[in-house]
């Protein structure tokens, strides 16, 4: 019944949805600040393994296929908007890389400032940079669900559904790696909390901007589609991939890469 009432919805409703489960997903990672101070490093790299590889498969399957079948008959060579709005995708959120001041977790104080030079706390960069990989990724829900209006096979339900699960996924250990550094820090547990789920409350918002620009403008899908995936293929290959092995669990992370790839393969073949 629950999924019945889904399927009626718009697609922008679907991707608010969609993108709301994955906030919910950060949120609850750093609910864990009010009962630990740290995670298990393996059980943490595990999942950002198998985040990576469902974030992999997804891109292909769920945005990359779908704007390769958009191009079909096109005025344009039908690798074109496929090859360049993910190499846009990539380039652009490097540009936001290089110019929005953040830090990463994980980093040494004298290599994890990156950006535009600024005096901002540490607590204040830490959440940027998260936020700064969460708005792709809602991007990336809000086109999957919007592709819905166009009508394509390769734009399924079940492969939208997918890609917000498994983003989610990866939102829960990256909210507790924002929350838990802060209350060793000594921040309260209420104020590591609000830190860690606010860098989540962007995915909303992207996912409902990606989903209504596309089905306003239907032409520009299959560069939306390649720009959501070449920016969640920079995000992995960025951030996710090298965190999961830089503690030397990488037999861990990699297994984990292998099993969301293969279950985000499942989901997409059988069910989309």
């Amino acid at each position: 019944m629950v999924y019945d009432w889904f399927v009626s919805l718009s697609p922008t409703c679907q991707a608010l949805i969609g993108t709301l489960f994955t906030y919910g997903m950060t949120a609850l990672g750093a609910g864990t600040v009010f009962f630990f101070k740290s995670v298990d490093r393996r059980v943490l790299d595990g999942m950002l393994g198998f985040a990576a590889g469902v974030m992999i498969a997804a891109s292909f399957w769920s945005l990359l296929a779908p704007a390769i079948a958009l191009s079909e008959g096109g005025p344009l060579p039908k690798w074109l908007p496929a090859v360049g709005g993910f190499l846009l995708g990539g380039a652009f959120l490097r540009l936001v890389d290089l110019v929005l001041p953040h830090m990463h977790p994980g980093l040494s104080d004298e290599n994890q400032r990156e950006g535009i030079p600024t005096q901002w706390r540490k607590s204040v960069l830490l959440v940027l940079a998260i936020t700064l990989h969460n708005f792709p990724e809602g991007l990336a829900v809000g086109v999957a669900f919007g592709a819905l209006a166009a009508g394509l096979p390769e734009a399924s339900l079940a492969g939208a559904i997918a890609l917000a699960m498994g983003i989610g996924i990866q939102n829960l250990p990256e909210g507790a790696a924002v929350a838990l550094p802060l209350r060793r820090e000594g921040i309260s547990r209420r104020k590591a909390f609000f830190m860690g789920q606010l860098s989540g409350i962007v995915e909303p918002i992207a996912g409902v901007l990606g989903a209504f620009a596309v089905i306003i403008a239907k032409p520009i899908l299959p560069w939306a589609l390649a720009f959501a995936a070449g920016a969640m293929i920079f995000v992995v290959a960025e951030e996710v991939i090298p965190e999961s092995q830089s503690e030397g669990n990488s037999h861990v992370a990699t297994f984990g890469v292998m099993l969301g790839f293969a279950i985000m393969m499942l989901l997409d073949v059988a069910l989309g």
